[in-house]
C-alpha cells in the first residue's frame, strides 16, 4: 500500500505545535515496521510531502520542477533522505522558504500564507497525480486544499489536528479550484479546511472525544454541521509519543534516569530542577513536602495559559511551586514574567522552546499542569505520565481520553481532572492532586499507571491502517472499520 503523506509541520525540519509531533510519530512508527522483522508489520510504503523552509540538507538528494498551475508562479522539489526521517520530498514554490512556517518576527501571520500554501497543496496534487498512491493523507489547512486540485480519483484521508486554524481567504481564490470551487465556498469566503472536509472519504479527529466535540455548535468552530454530515466518514484516533524519544530509562538530558520499576532517579532529577530554578534548599525536609508542578506549552489562550497567572496568587496555600516553560502570546508572557517577578519562591518561568528542559521539567516535577480550553488530542499530558509527572488538566478533548480522575476512580485514576475551566475548578483540581500526592502509596499507584500504559504511536498507527485499509475495500469501505 504507497501512502502520500503530505503536511506543513514535521518534527524536527519544521515543528511549531502538536502537527509536528503527530506526523513525525506516525511516519516513524509506520517506517518502523519493515516487513519480517517486525511483529506488526504494516506493509506501508510512504511517501512523505512537506514544504521546502529552506536550510534542510538531503543524502542523496535529487531536484525536478513541476508542472504546476500559471498562478503558482513555479515549483520545483528535493528528493532526498533525512537523518532523522528518512526518504522525504521538499516542495518549494515562491516564498515558502521562511526563518517560521507561519509567522513573522512580530508574531503575525506572513500576509501571504494564502498563497504559500495553496501553491504548496497544487504541488501536492501534481505529485499525487503523476505517482497515483492508493491513499493521500493529508493534514490541516495548510494541504486540505490539494484535495481540490487532484484529478485522479483517488482515495483521500484528511487528519484534523486543530480546528482553531481553518486557513480562511479571501473568496478571490475560488476560481482556482475549478469545478471544485462549490466545496471550498464558505459564506463569502474561501475556506481551505471545509473544502478538505467536503472533498475527504475519511476526516480523522485526533482523539476519540475531540470527534465527539466537533460535531457539536459548542466546540465544532462554525464547522460543526459539515463535520455531523460526514457520519461515520468522522472518526476519532488518539495521538501516539515517541517512546523512544521521552522515555525516562534512557533519556539523556536527565540528572538521573530511572523507570516504573525503579523512580529513585526521579528524586534526584528533581533536585536538579529545584537548583535550576533557583530555589531553596533542595535537600532540606521541608523543600521535599512541596510539591513542585510543571508547565510546557504555548503561550496562548487555548491553553488556558493566562490561568496560570490567574491562580499564582494561591500557590503558597495550596502549596506548589510552578516552573513554566513556553512561547507565544506576548501578553500572556509579559502577564507570567510579572507573576514570576514577584513571586521567585514560587514561579520560575522560561520564555522559550527548550526540548532539552522540558525533558528535565517532566522528569523534576511531581505534578503536570494543563489546564487547556480545548485540546484536540495533547500530548504533553502522555509524556508527563510518561515521566511520572501526575497531570491535572480539564475535561476537554484528548485530555478526557487519556486522564482518568483519581478520586473519580481510585482504582484505575491517573491524575485529577478539572471539571470547568477556570480559576475555580482548576484550584479545586491542584488542592486534590496536592492531597493525593501526600499518600505514598496512593501516589506511587497513580504513578505507576501513567508510566506503564501504552502511550506510542503503536495501536494509533494500527488504526489508521484500518482507516486506510477501508477505503481500499471492493465493498467501498466497511471493511476493518476501526471500533
Amino acid at each position: 500500500m504507497r501512502v502520500l503523506f503530505a503536511s506543513a509541520e514535521m518534527a524536527p525540519l519544521a515543528r511549531v505545535g502538536g502537527l509536528a509531533e503527530a506526523a513525525s510519530g506516525l511516519v516513524r512508527e509506520f517506517r518502523s515496521r519493515t516487513g519480517d522483522e517486525s511483529d506488526s508489520p504494516s506493509d506501508i510504503d510512504l511517501d512523505v510531502i512537506l514544504p521546502d523552509y529552506g536550510g534542510i540538507e538531503l543524502i542523496d538528494e535529487q531536484r525536478q520542477e513541476l508542472d504546476v498551475p500559471w498562478w503558482v508562479g513555479g515549483a520545483s522539489v528535493r528528493t532526498g533522505v533525512h537523518p532523522m526521517i528518512g526518504l522525504v520530498t521538499l516542495v518549494h514554490v515562491p516564498g515558502m522558504d521562511r526563518p517560521h512556517p507561519y509567522i513573522d518576527a512580530a508574531g503575525e501571520g506572513w500576509p501571504d500564507n494564502d498563497h504559500r500554501f495553496l501553491s504548496f497543496s497544487a504541488a501536492v496534487a501534481v505529485l499525487a497525480d503523476r505517482t497515483r498512491p492508493d491513499i493521500v493523507h493529508l493534514n490541516d489547512w495548510h494541504t486540505a486544499a490539494a484535495s481540490g486540485f487532484i484529478d485522479a480519483p483517488l482515495p483521500i484521508v484528511l487528519t484534523i489536528h486543530t480546528l482553531g486554524y481553518q486557513g480562511i481567504m479571501s473568496a478571490g481564490w475560488l476560481p482556482h479550484f475549478g469545478h471544485r470551487a462549490d466545496a471550498f465556498m464558505w459564506y463569502d469566503v474561501a475556506n481551505p479546511l471545509v473544502g478538505g472536509i467536503r472533498l475527504a472519504d475519511r476526516v480523522i479527529a485526533v482523539s476519540p472525544n475531540y470527534a465527539s466535540e466537533i460535531v457539536t455548535r459548542e466546540a465544532g468552530m462554525g464547522l460543526h454541521q459539515e463535520l455531523a454530515d460526514k457520519g461515520d466518514q468522522l472518526v476519532g484516533i488518539r495521538n501516539g509519543i515517541d517512546t523512544t524519544l521521552w522515555n525516562p530509562a534512557i533519556d539523556p538530558h536527565l540528572a538521573a534516569n530511572y523507570g516504573a520499576d525503579d523512580r529513585s532517579g526521579k528524586q534526584d532529577c528533581r533536585r536538579q530542577l529545584m537548583v535550576e530554578a533557583g530555589w531553596h534548599d533542595p535537600a532540606s525536609p521541608t523543600e521535599a513536602r512541596v510539591p513542585v508542578a510543571a508547565v510546557v506549552s504555548r503561550l496562548v489562550e487555548q491553553k488556558g495559559m493566562d490561568l496560570l497567572a490567574d491562580v499564582a496568587r494561591f500557590l503558597p496555600d495550596l502549596p506548589i511551586r510552578l516552573a513554566i516553560l513556553g512561547s507565544g502570546s506576548r501578553a500572556i508572557a509579559d502577564q507570567l514574567h510579572a507573576v514570576a517577578g514577584q513571586n521567585r519562591d514560587w514561579i520560575w518561568f522560561t520564555e522559550d522552546y527548550d526540548e532539552s528542559l522540558a525533558h528535565r521539567l517532566f522528569a523534576g516535577s511531581d505534578l503536570f499542569i494543563m489546564p487547556s480550553r480545548f485540546e484536540p488530542c495533547g500530548l504533553a499530558q502522555m509524556q508527563a505520565m510518561a515521566y511520572g509527572s501526575i497531570p491535572v488538566v480539564t475535561d476537554v478533548g484528548g485530555l478526557h481520553d487519556t486522564v482518568l480522575d483519581a478520586d473519580a476512580d481510585r482504582s484505575q485514576g491517573t491524575g485529577f481532572v478539572s471539571s470547568t475551566i477556570d480559576d475555580a475548578g482548576l484550584i479545586d483540581a491542584l488542592h486534590r492532586a496536592v492531597r493525593g500526592l501526600r499518600h505514598a502509596g496512593r501516589r506511587n499507584a497513580i504513578q505507576l499507571r501513567g508510566m506503564t500504559a501504552d502511550w506510542s504511536w503503536r495501536e494509533p498507527a494500527d488504526q489508521h491502517l484500518a482507516v486506510y485499509r477501508s477505503l481500499l475495500a471492493p465493498d467501498g469501505g466497511t471493511d476493518d472499520q476501526i471500533d
